[in-house]
């Protein structure tokens, strides 16, 4: 019987509904955060606008992991892998 090769890969972590992450974009002039908000994977996440007070209550009250700009730039990068075939590339 033959024998299946083992992957060489690490398994992917378990999709943990309970981790919250944020990555802070901007504080625009009018005194509103834009940041990105994102559940159990920070590599999918929504887009979020709202005053400075009510964005630090939101981040309390998920208990967030806020993101590193290393973090938001591998994932910037990891994106414009998939979306273009390998980093670095422009549309």
């Amino acid at each position: 019987m033959p024998s299946h090769p083992q992957p060489s890969a690490p398994v992917a972590r378990a999709f943990d509904v309970t981790q919250r992450y944020v990555r802070f974009r901007h504080q625009r002039g009018d005194g509103f955060v834009e940041f990105d908000f994102s559940i159990g994977d920070p590599a999918l996440s929504v887009e979020l606008v709202m005053p400075w007070q009510a964005y630090e209550r939101f981040c309390a009250a998920n208990s967030v992991v806020h993101l590193s700009d290393e973090e938001g730039e591998a994932l910037d990068a990891e994106q414009l892998k998939w979306r273009y075939g390998q980093p670095g590339l422009a549309e």
